[in-house]
C-alpha cells in the first residue's frame, strides 16, 4: 500500500484491542499492514509481553514477513521475536507436540508416541508412497473388508478421505470415534430434508416440475443396481415433484460396516504414521486438538491472552475449533474475506467466515459439552471492514463484482441480488482510471494471447506505473497469464517458446509425467520384466519408428548398446542410482531431473518398496498427476504464467486471465470417489460389490448414492471466487480470453468480446533476457528431513563393484527380517541367507530387526533429522550391537556405507547412554562382520552442510 500512515478504517482496527472481532478485509487493502501494526499496539501495553499473544497465518513465507513487519513498528527485535507464536497452525500443532504431547496418541488408544525426531511428510507424492505400502499391509492382514477393497476403484482415495476427516475433527479411537466424531459420518437429515425441499418445489409457479425431479430423469442411466433398487417411476413419482417420502428413502441406510471400515482403515494408518515416525499436517492437528481438549492444566497455562488469526478465509473447522481452545481470554480477532476463499480443496471451510458468529457460539457448546474449554464469552462479535483498496483502479474493482454473480452455467439458477448485499464494495486509492478492460475469443486461442501480449508492450496506452511512482509503457514482465488449469498453461508456454516470445511457468509440474521420469519408468519397466512398455518408449527415444520398434519387440533383437546398458542398471544397489545413471546416458540435466530423483530417493528412503511396486507407485502418479512447484528465476523480463490457485496474495499490473472455456473454468469435475464424505449426507459408498445378486459377482452403483449426489444442489460457488481472485491480481489492465467455445462466465460477465484471427507473422518481441525453469521443493514445517541415503554417494556403486541389484538385496532382507520375528522361512540353498541364519543363531540377546532409527542434529541453528532403518539391533545386559547387511562381493563402498551406521550409532548411543554400542557390516556373502569406526556429530553436521549447499 501507499504512503505510511493508517486509513480511518486501519486505525479504527488498529486501536480495537480488546474484545471480539471478525474483521472484512478485501482484497488489497492493506490486510498485512493493519494486523501487524495492531499487534505492536497490543504488546505496547503493559504487561503483555510477545508470548501472551498468538498470531496465526498460513504460509510460513507469511509468518516471516509479519515479524519483520512488527520489529519495524515495535520495541522488539528478531531476536525477542524469534520465538513468539507467530506461525502457522501447522508448525503451532508441531510446537505443542514437540514439547508436550508425546503421549497425546494414547489418548485414541495408540500405543505409540510422538518423538522429537518425528518427521513431518508435507510431499504429497511421498505420503502417497507411504500409503501405498500401509494399505498393502492392510488388505494382507483384513480379509474381512476384501468386498469393500474389491469395490474401490482406486485405495488412494482412502488417504483423501481420512485427511477430510480430520480437517473436520472426526477421529478414531481404538474403539470408537473421538467425542462427537460419529455424529458426522452419520450426516444430518434435518439439514438435507431442507435441501431436498428447496429443490423439490415446482417451477413457475407449479406449471413446471421441480428441478429435483427433472434430474432424477437420468436415474438408472448407465448404472447398474442390485436387485432391490427401486424402478426410476418410483422414484420420480407421476406429479411435478418426486414423493416426499423419498428423502427419507435414501437418507436412512445401515453404515455400520461401511463405518467401521472406514474406522479401521483409518486408525490402523495412524499407528502406521507414528510407527515410521511420520506426521502429516492434518495429524499434527491432530493430536494438537487431542492434547488440548484432554490436558486442561496445559490448556489453562497456554491460554494466550490475545489471539489474531489471519487468512480465516482458508481455515478449516479443527482450525477454528484450535483457535478456541488456545485462547484464554475473548481477545480474540479474526482477518479475512469470505470473496477469496478458494482451497476448499485443502479442507478450508468458507463458512467459518461467513457464518463465524453462529460457529463460534456453537463450536464453544460443541468443546464444553463434558467440561469447560472454552471460559469466555462468545458474545458480543464487533464486525469491522477494511475497504479502501491499494492496487487496482475503480474500474476493476467495480468489474471484480460482477464475477460474484456470473453465471457458471447457462441454466444455473443463482440469487444474484442475495449474493450483492453479501458483498463489502471496495474503493480505490487511485485517482487514476484508465483500464482497459477487454475480452477477446479465437480457435487459436494460445496464438491469440501471443498476439494480445506483443500488442501491449511497448504500448503507451497501456501504462502501467513504476517503481518510481510515474507511468511507463510495459514490458514482458509487468505482464501474468492466469489458468484454472496448468495443463493451458505449459502449453501456451511451449508456444511461446516455437515463436520466441520470454515466458516463464510458475506453479505445478507433474513430476512422473515428464520426460525425465518417464525414462526412468521405462528402464525400470525392463530391469522388471523386459516389458514390452518400456521397450516402446526407449526405442522411440533412440529415434526407431513404430514399426521398427515394433519389430525389434517382436524378435526381442535389442541394440547391443541398449542391452549392455540395462546390465550395467542391474548392478546398481539403489533406485536413486539407476535414475542417476538414466539420466547421464540421455543428458539429462537441470531442475526437472533434479526432482524426480530427488523425489525417487525420497520414495526409496522412506518406504521399503521393491522395484516392482515402485513402478506400480509411478504408474499410479502419473494417473494423479502428483505435482512439484516450478518457479523461474529471480529478476528476468518474462511473462509469467500461473494457475489463479498459485497467485494469492500476488498482483500483477496487467492480468490476461486465458482458457475462459467451457469444461475448463468452471472445473468440470470428476466422477467423485467411491468412499466420500459431503455434508450434510455423511458418509456414504457410491459403490457395493455382491456375490449373491444375480449369481454373478458384480461391482453395482449404490442407487441411494446416487439419488442423494442428485439432491445436492450443484455448488459452483467458489469457482466464481477464483474468477473473483483473478480479477482482483491487476492493478491496471485485465483482458480475457477465451476459445472455440468460451465459458458462460465470458458471456456473464460485462465486457464486450471480440472474436480474432491471430497473425503472428511479424511477431518479433525483443530479445528479453529469461532465465529456464529452476524447481522450488517447499520446506516442510518442523525439522527438516534426510535419509541416510541423502550422504551416499551413488556413483561408488557404479561399474564393477560386486552389487548383486536391488531385487536380490531386498529378498535376503525379507529373509533375515521374517527369520527373527520367528516365521517359518527356508534357506532354499541361498549361502547368503544360510550365513544370515548362522550369524542370528549365534546372537545370545534380544534381536530386533528393521527399527526405524532417526537422529535429531541442530545445524547451524536448525533443526534437522535424519532417519532410516536398522536392519538388526542386538541387545544384552552391557552391549548393543548394531548391524547391517550388505550382499556386495566386495568391500569397495565400506567407505560410503560408514556415514550410514554412524548416524544409526548415534541415535542408538543417545537411547541406552549406560551401554556399550557398536557398529558393523554383515556381508552375507562370506558371512565376515567388519566394525566400523562412526564419524561423530560435527561430521554428520558437516554432511548435513554439504549436501544442502
Amino acid at each position: 500500500m501507499s504512503g505510511v500512515d493508517p486509513n480511518p478504517e486501519q486505525r479504527e482496527l488498529m486501536e480495537a484491542i480488546d474484545g471480539l472481532y471478525l474483521v472484512d478485509a478485501g482484497a488489497g487493502t492493506g490486510k498485512t499492514f493493519t494486523v501487524t501494526r495492531r499487534y505492536a499496539n497490543i504488546v505496547a501495553q503493559d504487561g503483555v509481553d510477545p508470548e501472551d499473544v498468538l498470531l496465526v497465518t498460513f504460509t510460513n513465507n507469511a509468518a516471516e514477513e509479519m515479524r519483520e513487519r512488527i520489529v519495524r513498528h515495535s520495541e522488539y527485535g528478531m531476536r525477542e521475536l524469534a520465538n513468539a507464536p507467530i506461525q502457522t497452525f501447522h508448525s503451532l500443532s508441531h510446537d505443542l507436540l514437540d514439547e508436550y504431547g508425546h503421549d497425546a496418541p494414547m489418548s485414541l488408544g495408540i500405543e505409540e508416541t510422538i518423538t522429537g525426531s518425528t518427521r513431518i511428510i508435507e510431499d504429497e507424492i511421498i505420503e502417497q508412497a507411504l500409503f501405498r505400502e500401509f494399505i498393502g499391509q492392510f488388505i494382507d492382514n483384513h480379509s474381512e473388508y476384501d468386498e469393500f477393497f474389491t469395490a474401490l476403484s482406486e485405495t488412494s482415495e482412502l488417504l483423501d478421505l481420512i485427511k477430510e476427516l480430520s480437517a473436520k475433527g472426526v477421529f478414531p479411537t481404538a474403539d470408537g470415534w473421538y467425542r462427537d466424531g460419529e455424529s458426522h459420518l452419520d450426516g444430518n437429515f434435518e439439514a438435507f430434508e431442507t435441501l431436498f425441499t428447496d429443490r423439490n418445489e415446482p417451477r413457475n409457479g407449479g406449471s413446471k416440475q421441480s428441478k429435483l425431479r427433472k434430474k432424477l430423469y437420468q436415474y438408472g442411466e448407465d448404472k447398474t443396481y442390485l436387485p432391490e433398487a427401486p424402478a426410476k417411476w418410483d422414484i420420480r413419482g407421476d406429479g411435478k415433484q418426486v414423493p416426499a417420502d423419498l428423502a427419507e428413502r435414501v437418507f436412512e441406510e445401515d453404515r455400520t460396516a461401511l463405518k467401521r471400515f472406514v474406522h479401521d482403515v483409518y486408525h490402523a494408518y495412524l499407528e502406521f504414521a507414528l510407527r515410521r515416525n511420520y506426521l502429516n499436517f492434518g495429524f499434527l492437528q491432530l493430536f494438537a486438538f487431542v492434547l488440548l481438549c484432554e490436558d486442561h492444566d496445559l490448556r489453562e497455562q497456554l491460554g494466550y491472552e490475545y489471539v489474531m488469526v489471519d487468512e480465516f478465509q482458508d481455515s478449516s473447522e479443527i482450525q477454528f475449533k484450535l483457535t478456541l481452545l488456545l485462547a484464554g481470554t475473548n481477545n480474540i480477532c479474526v482477518v479475512g474475506d469470505w470473496k477469496q476463499s478458494i482451497y476448499s480443496f485443502q479442507y478450508a471451510d468458507v463458512d467459518n467466515i461467513r457464518e463465524f458468529d453462529d460457529r463460534l457460539e456453537r463450536f464453544a457448546a460443541v468443546l464444553n459439552r463434558d467440561a469447560d474449554r472454552v471460559t469466555f464469552p462468545t458474545t458480543p462479535v464487533d464486525d469491522k471492514q477494511l475497504t479502501r483498496n491499494y492496487r487496482s483502479t475503480q474500474s476493476i474493482l467495480d468489474f471484480s463484482t460482477h464475477a460474484l454473480t456470473a453465471r457458471a452455467t447457462k441454466n444455473e439458477s443463482l440469487d444474484a441480488e442475495a449474493i450483492s448485499e453479501q458483498v463489502t464494495p471496495l474503493t480505490a486509492d487511485t485517482d487514476r482510471d484508465d483500464s482497459y478492460i477487454e475480452a477477446l475469443t479465437s480457435e487459436d486461442e494460445h496464438e491469440a494471447i501471443l498476439e494480445k501480449i506483443d500488442a501491449i508492450v511497448d504500448n503507451d496506452a497501456y501504462a502501467v506505473e513504476g517503481d518510481d511512482g510515474t507511468y511507463r509503457a510495459p514490458e514482458y514482465g509487468d505482464i501474468a497469464v492466469l489458468t484454472r488449469t496448468r495443463d493451458f498453461g505449459r502449453d501456451l508456454l511451449d508456444t511461446a517458446s516455437e515463436f520466441g516470445l520470454p515466458m516463464a511457468y510458475e506453479g505445478g509440474i507433474e513430476v512422473f509425467r515428464t520426460d525425465a521420469a518417464k525414462l526412468v519408468l521405462a528402464w525400470l519397466r525392463i530391469l522388471e520384466r523386459d516389458a514390452e512398455r518400456g521397450w516402446a518408449l526407449v526405442l522411440e527415444e533412440a529415434g526407431y519408428t513404430i514399426d521398427e520398434a515394433k519389430a525389434i519387440i517382436e524378435r526381442e533383437a535389442y541394440p547391443e548398446a541398449m542391452v549392455a546398458f540395462r546390465e550395467d542398471l542391474r548392478e546398481l544397489e539403489t533406485f536413486g542410482g539407476v535414475a542417476r545413471r538414466v539420466f547421464e546416458q540421455y543428458g539429462r540435466s537441470g531442475p526437472t531431473a533434479d526432482v524426480v530423483l530427488d523425489t525417487i530417493q525420497s520414495v526409496h528412503g522412506t518406504t521399503t518398496f521393491t522395484r516392482s511396486e515402485l513402478i506400480r507407485f509411478i504408474e499410479e502418479a502419473i494417473a494423479d498427476g502428483s505435482t512439484h512447484d516450478v518457479d523461474t528465476g529471480a529478476g528476468t523480463n518474462a511473462v509469467t504464467v500461473q494457475t489463479i490457485h498459485a497467485t494469492k496474495g500476488l498482483e500483477y499490473p496487467i492480468v490476461i486471465l486465458a482458457n475462459m472455456n467451457a469444461n475448463k473454468f468452471p472445473s468440470s469435475g470428476g466422477s467423485g470417489s467411491d468412499i466420500a464424505y459431503t455434508d450434510p449426507i455423511g458418509l456414504r459408498q457410491r459403490k457395493v460389490y455382491s456375490e449373491e445378486a444375480h449369481d454373478v459377482p458384480y461391482v453395482y452403483d449404490n442407487w441411494k448414492a446416487d439419488v442423494l449426489n442428485r439432491c445436492l444442489p450443484q455448488n459452483y460457488d467458489e469457482e466464481r471466487r477464483l474468477l473473483y481472485v483473478a480479477v482482483t491480481r491487476a492493478e491496471s489492465h485485465l483482458v480475457l480470453t477465451g476459445g472455440a467455445d468460451p465459458n458462460s462466465f465470458l458471456d456473464a460477465l460485462p465486457v464486450a468480446v471480440d472474436d480474432v484471427d491471430p497473425d503472428l507473422s511479424a511477431f518479433n518481441p525483443d530479445d528479453g533476457e529469461h532465465s529456464p525453469y529452476s524447481v522450488d521443493i517447499p520446506e516442510p514445517d518442523g525439522p527438516a528431513s534426510y535419509s541416510p541415503h541423502t550422504f551416499i554417494d551413488d556413483a561408488v556403486f557404479e561399474g564393477n563393484t560386486g552389487g548383486r541389484g536391488i531385487e536380490f538385496g531386498s529378498d535376503v532382507h525379507e529373509f533375515a527380517e521374517r527369520y527373527v520375528l520367528g516365521e517359518a522361512v527356508e534357506t532354499g540353498d541361498n549361502p547368503d541367507k544360510e550365513h544370515v541364519k548362522a550369524l542370528l543363531d549365534s546372537l545370545d540377546g534380544e534381536t530386533r530387526a528393521e527399527i526405524d532409527a532417526f537422529l535429531p542434529l541442530t545445524v547451524d541453528g536448525e533443526k534437522v533429522t535424519i532417519g532410516g532403518i536398522i536392519d538388526l539391533l542386538h541387545v544384552t545386559a552391557d552391549r548393543v550391537e548394531i548391524i547391517d547387511y550388505k550382499t556386495d562381493l566386495t568391500t569397495h563402498a565400506e567407505d560410503e556405507y560408514r556415514k550410514q551406521l554412524s548416524i544409526y550409532y548415534h541415535v542408538v548411543a543417545d537411547q541406552y547412554p549406560d551401554r556399550s554400542v557398536t557398529a558393523s557390516i554383515f556381508y552375507t556373502d562370506d558371512g565376515t562382520r567388519h566394525n566400523i569406526t562412526p564419524l561423530n556429530k560435527a561430521a554428520l553436521r558437516e554432511l548435513v552442510l554439504t549436501h544442502s549447499v
